[in-house]
């Protein structure tokens, strides 16, 4: 699955915009050099650098959020750019890594930073978009871009409520009719994608506990607030009473993922902390989260007489694309590699900050197949081996540019 030419393209149309094998290449090393050098997010300094660079060189004018990470770049776009003329075609990448360590360890390209990773690929979605950018520049500058576009690389979407927020005051969203992105899917086949209607991944928010009383010796716990035991049935009975209290079909699930309580075995404690997510699949149930489990919680608390204190902090919404640049997509997929190139995906209980800009203008998200075909072994997102098969590049470009070209939205 190499790069192709426009001749071997499906279809009886040739759409330009095909990646070339000397630009192939240049991403490949260009993905490898962020995957060698992942940053947090808002911390992404040397990553702008590196795309503002290449965006640079190619006669773009990229401009850094005031923050110093993350830019958006426009192509054909006139800088009044605004009610009235064509709408922009926004195409955006997350360019942030995890803070986990990269157990690649044969990888050529593996991790030089200690305790980081792109293990979510965001490495992939940024090439994707600068290889997608520069094809597109190069079809302006000959006259075939039918639309202006408008590449954001977005900071920080690894971190609640994610860097959308900052991305869209900034004002990347003036002008925008349409904005897609991919993510990767190592669950997918390279040269294929997911697509679906509607919600294609979850809510996704923090919640913190904190619990306090007057500890004791184990010997005397009915002087005492037992915390321990307060603590160990939030943590199984507010999941029970919350499926209760909610639609079950809306998919609202509270998972823990640290519980920390006490030092000794013979002393009950006097301070206990909880912390999870929070996932949800249903938009309108996320909103009402927050209000039910409060309520779970101060009724479980009370009845161990255990004084809480809850930090519940809001992440993102479900990313629910519309159906129109969904079609949009499938059909730039389709007229890239054909019918057999595009599967549908069932929606994810993970969380994207893409789901933001989606609340202001209509968008779609589709699922980048990035495993190596035959393989068995799934590399999975968050994890330290993560990795993907390289040529999905060409598909996450030609996929882009083909959307670019296709999109005739007024």
């Amino acid at each position: 699955m190499s790069p192709e030419s426009e001749a071997d393209l499906p279809g009886d149309a040739v759409l330009p915009g095909l990646l070339s094998e000397s630009l192939y290449a240049e991403l490949v090393a260009f993905r490898r050099d962020l995957h060698m050098h992942p940053e947090l997010g808002n911390q992404e300094f040397r990553t702008t650098a590196a795309i503002k660079g290449r965006l640079e060189k190619a006669g773009l004018r990229p401009q850094v959020l005031p923050a110093g990470t993350g830019l958006v770049c426009d192509i054909g776009a006139e800088p009044d750019q605004g009610t009235g003329r064509t709408p922009i075609l926004a195409l955006r990448a997350d360019i942030d890594g995890l803070p986990i360590p990269d157990t690649k360890t044969e990888s050529p390209y593996r991790s030089t930073v200690p305790d980081r990773a792109h293990a979510c690929g965001h490495d992939v979605h940024t090439t994707v978009v600068l290889g997608a950018g520069l094809v597109l520049a190069a079809l302006h500058e000959k006259g075939l871009l039918p639309r202006p576009v408008r590449l954001i690389f977005q900071p920080a979407e690894e971190v609640l409520p994610g860097g959308a927020a900052d991305v869209i005051a900034y004002g990347a969203l003036d002008g925008v009719g349409r904005i897609i992105a991919v993510h990767c899917d190592p669950r997918v086949d390279a040269g294929k994608v997911g697509l679906r209607h509607g919600a294609i991944t979850s809510a996704c928010d923090r919640l913190e506990i904190a619990l306090d009383g007057p500890g004791g010796h184990t010997a005397r716990p009915h002087l005492t607030t037992d915390l321990v035991t307060a603590a160990a049935r939030i943590a199984t009975d507010v999941p029970a009473i919350v499926a209760r209290r909610v639609d079950s079909r809306s998919g609202l699930a509270v998972t823990w993922g640290r519980i920390e309580s006490g030092h000794a075995p013979n002393v009950i404690p006097q301070h206990a902390e909880l912390s999870g997510t929070v996932r949800c699949l249903d938009i309108d149930a996320w909103r009402l989260a927050p209000d039910v489990l409060h309520a779970a919680i101060d009724e479980v608390a009370t009845l161990h007489r255990a004084k809480s204190e809850i930090n519940y902090v809001r992440g993102v919404p479900p990313v629910v694309n519309d159906p129109e640049v969904t079609e949009l997509l499938r059909e730039a997929m389709v007229a890239r590699r054909g019918i057999e190139s595009v599967e549908g995906t069932e929606q994810s209980l993970g969380g994207e900050d893409f789901s933001w800009y989606l609340e202001r203008v209509p968008g779609a998200m589709a699922r980048l197949g990035v495993r190596t075909p035959g393989e068995r072994t799934v590399r999975d997102l968050h994890q330290g081996d993560f990795d993907a098969d390289e040529r999905a590049i060409t598909v996450g470009v030609e996929l882009f540019t083909a959307a670019a070209l296709l999109d005739t939205v007024q």
